[in-house]
């Protein structure tokens, strides 16, 4: 049994409540690891941690706090296959997907903000009779609260920028998916972080993560997770007048005109729609296809759909593994039963699934695809985070972006067609903070990641992260 252990100033240490949860392995539903449940004593640690360590860390030059970023880097590469194992273990994701994207993906975040850090310039203007300039100064203690679906990879996105930026900071990894955060902890401490730099508190996010949000000494919340969640992390905020970057939920619509290159567009969007098993925020799960080729793109679809191997996360051939909780694949399941409440035809998903007698009580679940639901629909409207789809038809693009943007959230769409023109007017009227075209998941690090209306507020990556977690100072002087 693995005993996950908090980080705070520079240690390895226990919750000082001595009380845990369990960690449990999605694909087998066995506990494996023990999560500490951290409290009030625990952040007030923490916080004493990061106030000492604060006026080190924020002076040291950028190329000395870049170095420690590239030996955590390294650290993540060398440990590649220790940390795979251990993401796909508390996920319940592929191995193999763990292997190419989660970990090669969270040591690239930890080496792009190094060396974007150093070239991160403040800006001069210069008048008649005065120069005016920026100065860029880390905001502080900050606290960085990452999901449970793309555990480390998530978690380094929002960590990076901070460290580099000179701030301190407190990290809350999700409950459900820790083993990796915790891992990193070691690494950190095999770079030789110096102590405080970074605090790691494990437990329950409406404790410990209710805390660290309530907490005066936050003087700013980067967040990834549910609206809802976010929802109240801006009410607690907006009396501190503190920044919050909040990156919520999706229903992100995928858009399939006759002029495609249907074969393309057929692959993209089943991996677009079942990477991860439907759980990443950026998947599409509304696919509106031109009524002309309608019938031609559900045959390809559906008939790629079912030779997706739902399998053993451990096996080469598997292409999606578990949900990651039984929590989560009741609510999944819950909304397939709303989806043929509303009316949705079920065109796959109901195939047995052969496991070995290991996984028999995992949280697997087979794509489920349905056609002929309304717009309006609770299935088309409401964020379901799993393996489930809807098809759906439309003439024309003035119909298509009425479609597209009939949502609350507006965080990522993909617009399949040969027309440049039309994908270019497309782009700019449909309401989401990221558009793909003839594409998905394209990701450059440099650029703005954010969503719009319920989809969040503010954006992560590139400069916009360490412009979030510094303060501009103006400063004029006049000759």
């Amino acid at each position: 049994m693995i005993k996950i252990a908090n980080y705070i100033d520079g240690d390895l240490v226990p919750p000082k409540s001595s009380l845990y949860m369990d960690d449990v392995n999605p694909a087998t539903a066995e506990v494996f690891a023990q999560i500490p449940l951290s409290n009030q004593d625990d952040l007030k640690a923490a916080i004493n941690s990061a106030n000492k360590a604060f006026p080190m860390w924020s002076k040291m030059s950028v190329e000395k706090r870049a170095n420690y970023l590239m030996k955590i880097s390294s650290l993540i590469k060398e440990n590649l296959d220790q940390l795979a194992q251990a993401e796909s273990q508390d996920t319940g994701k592929p191995l193999q997907l763990a292997r190419v994207v989660d970990i090669p993906r969270a040591s690239a975040n930890m080496e792009f903000f190094a060396h974007a850090i150093t070239q991160f310039s403040s800006e001069s203007h210069s008048g008649k009779n005065s120069i005016n300039y920026t100065l860029r100064r880390p905001v502080g203690l900050v606290a960085c609260i990452s999901p449970w679906n793309l555990p480390l990879y998530l978690f380094t996105w929002k960590i990076a920028p901070a460290l580099a930026a000179g701030n301190c900071v407190i990290a809350k990894p999700s409950e459900i998916t820790p083993y990796t955060a915790y891992l990193f902890s070691r690494l950190c401490i095999e770079a030789g972080l110096p102590k405080g730099v970074l605090n790691i508190l494990h437990g329950q996010g409406p404790e410990i993560g209710n805390t660290i949000v309530e907490s005066e000494n936050i003087k700013a919340v980067s967040f990834t997770g549910g609206t809802t969640t976010g929802r109240r992390i801006a009410e607690i905020s907006a009396p501190l007048f503190r920044k919050v970057s909040l990156e919520l939920g999706g229903k992100n619509p995928a858009l399939v005109f006759a002029d495609c290159d249907l074969d393309k567009a057929v692959e993209g969007l089943v991996r677009a729609s079942f990477t991860n098993q439907g759980e990443i925020c950026l998947c599409a799960s509304r696919i509106y296809i031109e009524k002309s080729i309608y019938e031609q793109f559900k045959g390809k679809f559906i008939d790629k759909v079912k030779a997706l191997k739902v399998g053993a996360p451990d096996e080469q051939s598997s292409k999606m593994g578990a949900l990651v909780s039984a929590q989560h694949l009741d609510k999944v399941r819950r909304y397939i039963a709303i989806a043929k409440e509303e009316g949705g035809r079920l065109l796959c998903g109901e195939e047995p699934i052969e496991l070995e007698e290991k996984y028999k009580h995992g949280y697997f679940l087979r794509p489920h695809v349905f056609e002929n639901l309304p717009n309006t629909c609770r299935t088309n409207q409401e964020e379901i985070f799993g393996p489930l789809v809807s098809l759906n038809v439309f003439q024309g693009e003035e119909e298509a972006l009425l479609l597209a943007n009939d949502s609350e959230y507006g965080l990522a769409s993909s617009i399949w067609t040969n027309d440049l023109s039309k994908a270019n007017r497309i782009a700019d009227q449909i309401e989401t903070g990221i558009v793909w075209i003839n594409c998905w998941m394209n990701r450059d690090l440099r650029t703005p990641f954010g969503g719009m209306k319920n989809s969040g507020l503010g954006r992560e990556g590139g400069l916009e992260a360490l412009r979030f977690f510094t303060e501009p100072k103006n400063v004029c002087i006049e000759f």
